[in-house]
């Protein structure tokens, strides 16, 4: 009992820390000058949010889970079936009811990266769709860095390219550092090309964003049609309203 006690101390330590570490990035990107670009996502755009789950599971899920969404939830809100989504999204051998898991163990993720791979079902709500877009667009080989890549959304993240085949290899280019002022980011060069273009590879960024961003609130398709109904009523019931007092008040005049 003391040990799982401490084991999930460790946890919630481990999120704080890697918390505050978006945190600081983010606001070291702010700080620095850096615009994130809008990601033109669209959560309505169902097969958007199909491919999107497809790039995910199949460059994604080995290392980040998804522990608050289930197969049966993706398969009812993207309009696929039960044989879609275990022959084609489900790699760990889950149930179709289960929530989703990662392949790697929490512990060879600590080896090999430093820290677990963080679980993504709110990093959506947490850090926007456009951080997710802009942070897939940006890495950039790094010698500096253990597993030779970098980032300039997320300076010195522990992840790796694993998208660098679709996108290509990347240099990054920057004014050199002056004073007190940092080196400052000016633009990236091609090293070597991927199996996508520029445009399609904005596509696969675009679409792994906006179906994090749905994992993030999965109730979104029912809050937004059961919000037309609630907006139908109350405008029903104002309409009622305003004529019951009319009503009630015209002979006090």
């Amino acid at each position: 009992m003391t040990e799982r006690i401490m084991q999930m101390t460790q946890n919630f330590v481990a999120s704080l820390v890697l918390g505050f570490a978006l945190v600081s990035a983010t606001a070291a990107w702010a700080s620095g000058g850096g615009t994130l670009k809008p990601s033109n996502a669209n959560i309505a755009d169902v097969q958007s949010l199909q491919n999107g789950a497809k790039l995910y599971f199949n460059y994604c899920s080995g290392c980040h889970s998804l522990k608050f969404m289930r197969y049966s939830r993706i398969a009812e809100d993207l309009q696929l079936s039960e044989a879609q989504v275990m022959q084609n999204l489900n790699f760990t051998g889950a149930n179709f009811g289960e929530l989703v898991p990662r392949s790697m163990h929490a512990d060879d993720g600590k080896a090999w990266f430093g820290a677990a791979p963080p679980d993504l079902s709110l990093m959506a709500r947490a850090k926007g769709v456009d951080y997710i877009y802009n942070y897939l667009k940006s890495f950039y080989l790094d010698a500096s860095r253990p597993l030779g890549w970098n980032n300039t959304v997320f300076p010195n993240a522990s992840m790796p390219n694993v998208l660098w085949e679709l996108q290509g290899v990347q240099t990054a280019k920057f004014k050199p550092a002056t004073g007190d002022h940092e080196a400052e980011f000016e633009h990236f060069e091609v090293h070597q090309a991927g199996s996508l273009s520029s445009k399609e590879f904005d596509e696969v960024a675009r679409d792994i964003a906006n179906f994090l961003q749905y994992a993030s609130e999965p109730a979104v398709f029912q809050r937004t049609s059961i919000g037309i109904w609630v907006l139908l009523f109350l405008s029903v019931f104002t309409l009622l309203a305003y004529f019951l007092k009319h009503e009630y008040w015209k002979d006090v005049h």
